[in-house]
């Protein structure tokens, strides 16, 4: 029996938080081990809004994995080369950008699970599995169990089909992408208004009927974070490395310049 272990999956299986760190600058396998120390479970390898290729993708996954941190990427969009190669070459889930309805994310959770629960190619050993090779039955069901697929909602149409989106076979989370829910809202940056809030709702009860996971994204202020954490957001994505690392280079440099005069 083939056996993977997705940490973050494992982890929301058992009604903990998962957090997770979106990765756009860092272009080095050693991020993910310094995110799980840091104290993350996963790793949002952002392929959407940054210049990142397959190859770094794959390969801060790859060691992500070996690190005990879930690699998780986010294509930029709905090709199906997208999904099944940043798969074969390490990740253990995938984010797919603005899906408004359930036809849509049946056909995207098609891409990334093998058949019967799927359309996903079989390819030769895979980092996932430590490169051993087993019977591609169990190669198949070992993979697919381990596979985290998330649909991302950042329209109000999204939010109004969330239920039907929840109840598609193969999806394991939605998550909400409140900046740009924000901003098709006509609402920027206002991410605790009362459409936000009812967003969520409608969202976190639609996970909950259909036994799934729901995230939170794009919210990053702990107070407000909480709002959404107290409504049954459990898939949260806590911030980015560029933000961390000016946040923290602005804060030593503001310290320093006031140790004199």
């Amino acid at each position: 029996m083939v056996t993977v272990t997705n940490v973050t999956k494992e982890k929301l299986k058992r009604g903990d938080i998962a957090l997770g760190v979106g990765i756009r600058n860092a272009r080095t396998v050693d991020i993910g081990k310094a995110m799980k120390t840091a104290g993350f479970d996963w790793l949002f390898i952002d392929m959407e809004h940054n210049a990142m290729g397959i190859d770094i993708a794959c390969q801060i996954a790859v060691a992500g994995q070996d690190a005990g941190i879930t690699p998780i990427v986010r294509v930029p969009g709905f090709e199906h080369h997208l999904a099944a190669r940043a798969l074969d070459g390490g990740a253990q889930g995938i984010v797919f950008p603005h899906v408004d309805d359930a036809e849509t994310a049946a056909k995207l959770v098609s891409y990334c699970r093998y058949p019967p629960h799927g359309k996903r190619s079989m390819t030769g050993a895979l980092p996932q599995l430590d490169f051993k090779s087993y019977p591609p039955g169990e190669t198949a069901e070992g993979v697919n169990d381990a596979t985290f697929v998330v649909m991302m909602l950042e329209t109000p149409q999204a939010i109004a089909n969330a239920d039907a989106m929840a109840a598609v076979p193969g999806v394991d989370a939605l998550l909400i992408g409140t900046n740009d829910l924000c901003m098709e809202m006509g609402i920027p940056g206002q991410f605790t208004h009362e459409k936000v809030v009812n967003a969520y709702k409608t969202m976190i009860a639609a996970c909950e009927k259909h036994g799934k996971f729901p995230g939170m994204g794009g919210v990053y202020a702990p107070d407000q974070m909480k709002i959404y954490t107290d409504l049954g957001a459990r898939f949260i994505l806590s911030g980015n490395d560029f933000s961390f690392m000016m946040s923290g280079a602005k804060a030593q440099a503001a310290a320093v310049r006031g140790l004199v005069g």
